[in-house]
């Protein structure tokens, strides 16, 4: 795995065997396919190890020509994607697994090193038969961890129960304004890392906090790096996106720098249980 950064690693349990993956990573969502290459050329130029893409993204293919374009051997580069809710279910998702491997750039880009679920769709209860079929992927050899994403307790509980294997991973919402300390309580108690996707609450208010920009002002730091600093430092795996050079080596020069206690603190109590952007696990079926 990726050897030439100082960025920290997490441990994913994959079955008997765990796996280093870097806490700070290259998100692309909202990134047109067409400007995908350049931007994930850029990232792993900066010194990104870890690059996140979905199916739903529509910038698989793109993702796949910057790593193939890029001077960064593949085996250094961790590699992210996911099952869209309609391709949920045994067969279909093993289909769109296949679909995606090839528009990222074939048998080449094998093994996977991450494999998630985008949403559980509960209503359409598929999600079950959908991670069962990931861990048969796993279990061949095609991907190296299985994951979800927008999971509730209740959601992850089930996997367990019925598969007798927790998600290595769980990708979920959570910024300063929404820390989902009950998913993150959970997650920590049963060995499931967690990521966080709007890591910055996709700017808006949250970049011109006052308690946020005291910090800032402080350390010497914008406000985005000290929020991306408070993720790694509270352990999540943070995935910040962009496709501006500038806002991308930005977003990687965190690691000079520490936030103490009791800055840590002080983001704590911003949290807000109804600072939600983006949908509801159980609304979005």
């Amino acid at each position: 795995m990726a050897e030439n950064t100082n960025v920290p690693t997490v441990t994913l349990q994959a079955g008997s065997a765990s796996i280093e993956m870097p806490q700070l990573g290259f998100g692309v969502w909202q990134v047109e396919n067409d400007g995908a290459s350049a931007a994930v050329q850029e990232a792993l130029k900066v010194g990104y190890r870890s690059i996140d893409t979905a199916r739903i993204y529509d910038n698989e293919e793109g993702v796949g020509q910057g790593i193939a374009a890029s001077d960064v051997p593949r085996s250094d580069i961790f590699l992210t994607t996911k099952v869209w809710n309609d391709d949920q279910g045994a067969d279909s998702t093993k289909k769109a697994f296949d679909a995606s491997i090839e528009r990222l750039g074939g048998e080449s880009i094998l093994p996977l090193d991450l494999y998630l679920i985008h949403w559980p769709t509960p209503e359409k209860d598929t999600y079950v038969d959908t991670f069962k079929a990931m861990l048969e992927l796993r279990d061949a050899g095609k991907i190296r961890a299985v994951g979800v994403c927008n999971f509730e307790p209740e959601h992850l509980q089930r996997l367990k129960d019925e598969t007798g294997e927790f998600p290595a991973i769980n990708q979920v919402e959570l910024h300063p304004k929404f820390q989902q300390k009950a998913v993150r309580d959970f997650c920590a108690d049963n060995g499931i890392v967690v990521e966080a996707w709007s890591p910055l609450g996709q700017g808006g208010d949250i970049l011109t906090n006052p308690v946020l920009e005291g910090i800032a002002e402080r350390v010497g730091k914008t406000v985005a790096q000290v929020i991306i600093r408070w993720h790694l430092q509270i352990g999540n795996v943070v995935i910040p996106k962009s496709v501006t050079p500038a806002r991308i080596a930005e977003n990687f020069d965190v690691l000079d720098f520490e936030l103490t206690e009791d800055d840590l603190h002080a983001i704590s109590d911003l949290d807000d249980k109804d600072g939600r952007i983006g949908s509801h696990p159980n609304d979005l079926n």
